[in-house]
């Protein structure tokens, strides 16, 4: 439920809890449920009745999808189950309209605009809000129409496709700090944008906040417009503006120059890792393969330390809603989750579309098991294990083995490191599934091709890496320089 609220998505839970006659005796898992759940929920409450279920849910509909969506929690009482009441004395209530689209007002639109073609720097940012309202249309009319470079955040990514010409990602600290108007399209300046503070931005930076929650607007910055509404209605409202005086930001700009470099430098650094041919590989090697093996329309799931982190920036998306990750909460083991449920969606709405779940072997072992709900449904998901022995590094064997020789590891073995080549392939074919244990490309290649073309079954992939390799290399933290450079500052710190 925290994790649904904290990324802003639709989530409805009912609860069990113990009988009303018993409270304060000490009932089996007595516990203060609705009072617990208002802390992580914008709605939580307990039908005081049978005929009042009707109504609380119609309730908890409404709220978790109007205006920001979030989760609702109904609670129901154990003595619920048995009580018998008069069919006609129950209140049955109408499903709740659909949300209402709110637009931006007028004057603020207009004053966006103006800020837009004043830029000399412009950066669009584009936020899982926006994937979520099916702003992908009017949001890519207004990236070509003004030839505006942009960013998507992690699950952004797809309301325009990665491989836009248009699309900084590549350059994504440079666009950041250097960048003069910034435009929030339903991201937030919280820790995954740095908050939207120096030094990772220009201390005079111009944010235009666009967002469906007022109390969203200014945090962490004021910014110079504000634009409340719906995301894709307020994004047709921008389009107007620039179909009544037509503008477009030069494409040879100084800014454009800048960002393509810094995009061609950085992509040459991840072709030159992925092209390496030493074993054990690398993340960028291993990456670099399966990009070029999946389909355009699958659903991409990650999650992970550095598994998720650097197969952001090389596993691309062309399509919105079709990358989930741990989002802004960070939440660890919820990838298998969401990848059974992206697949029993694809089940019903688009047969043959197929969903791939990328985890870090430490992100696996939160919900492993869940390898026996994926067989047990025949849910064709093929999971790849990127195994590192660790959570962000661990040790190859010959080295556990010295660590653990004397001493028992209790005492002696990092607690980030796991144990070294885990057969993570086995717990897949323990429930029926395909499991394939590979260490080198051709046996990566091999492997995904084949579970490619089985749509019949799961399968995993346990794919070996080496245990100490980590992103390409970084510059000096933003935080420990006095004076920010643009030679001096490239990061791409950790993005959830």
């Amino acid at each position: 439920m925290a994790n649904a609220n904290m990324n802003c998505w639709p989530l409805i839970v009912i609860g069990g809890s113990s009988e009303r006659n018993q409270e304060t005796m000490g009932a089996f898992q007595e516990f203060p449920q609705v009072e617990a759940c208002r802390l992580y929920s914008k709605f939580s409450a307990r039908p005081t009745s049978i005929e009042g279920i009707p109504s609380v849910i119609e309730k908890a509909v409404r709220i978790s999808i109007y205006g920001r969506p979030g989760a609702c929690y109904v609670d129901i009482p154990a003595d619920f189950v048995t009580v018998q009441v008069n069919v006609n004395s129950i209140k049955y209530k109408e499903c709740c309209m659909p949300p209402p689209v709110t637009m931006a007002e007028a004057s603020a639109v207009c004053l966006a605009a103006s800020v837009i073609r004043s830029a000399k720097q412009p950066l669009l940012v584009i936020g899982k809000g926006a994937a979520y309202a099916h702003a992908e249309e009017n949001i890519r009319k207004l990236v070509e129409q003004c030839k505006l470079p942009f960013l998507p955040t992690p699950m952004g990514k797809g309301v325009v496709p990665d491989n836009h010409a248009n699309c900084v990602s590549a350059a994504r600290s440079r666009a950041l700090q250097f960048a003069d108007v910034i435009v929030l399209f339903g991201a937030r300046l919280n820790w995954i944008l740095h908050f939207g503070l120096p030094p990772r931005y220009q201390p005079d930076v111009k944010f235009i906040q666009i967002d469906i929650c007022a109390e969203e607007l200014g945090n962490n910055v004021k910014p110079a417009v504000t634009l409340l509404g719906d995301i894709n209605a307020v994004a047709k409202q921008l389009l107007e503006q620039f179909d009544k005086i037509p503008w477009q930001y030069p494409p040879e700009s100084k800014w454009w120059k800048r960002l393509r470099e810094k995009m061609k430098s950085n992509e040459a650094a991840s072709k030159e890792l992925a092209s390496k041919i030493s074993l054990p590989m690398n993340y960028y090697t291993v990456f670099y393969h399966v990009q070029e093996q999946l389909p355009k329309d699958c659903f991409l799931v990650s999650e992970g330390a550095n598994t998720m982190d650097i197969g952001r920036t090389m596993l691309q998306n062309y399509l919105p809603r079709h990358r989930l990750d741990a989002g802004t909460f960070g939440t660890m083991g919820v990838g298998l989750g969401f990848a059974i449920a992206a697949a029993l969606v694809a089940k019903d709405r688009s047969p043959g579309q197929r969903v791939i779940c990328v985890e870090g072997d430490s992100a696996f072992g939160f919900s492993g098991m869940e390898m026996e709900t994926i067989c047990r449904y025949n849910l064709p998901i093929i999971v790849l294990v990127v195994n590192n022995n660790g959570v962000y590094q661990g040790f190859d064997a010959d080295t556990w083995k010295e660590i653990v020789k004397f001493q028992d590891p209790v005492t002696v073995a990092p607690p980030m490191c796991l144990l070294p080549n885990s057969h993570y392939e086995q717990v897949m074919t323990a429930f029926g599934g395909k499991g394939y244990f590979v260490q080198t490309p051709e046996e990566l290649q091999k492997s995904l091709k084949q579970t490619l073309e089985d749509t019949t079954k799961p399968s995993l992939i346990n794919i070996m890496i080496e245990p100490q390799s980590t992103r390409k290399a970084q510059g000096l933290a933003a935080t420990s320089l006095p004076l920010i450079s643009e030679e001096t500052l490239d990061l791409d710190f950790q993005q959830c």
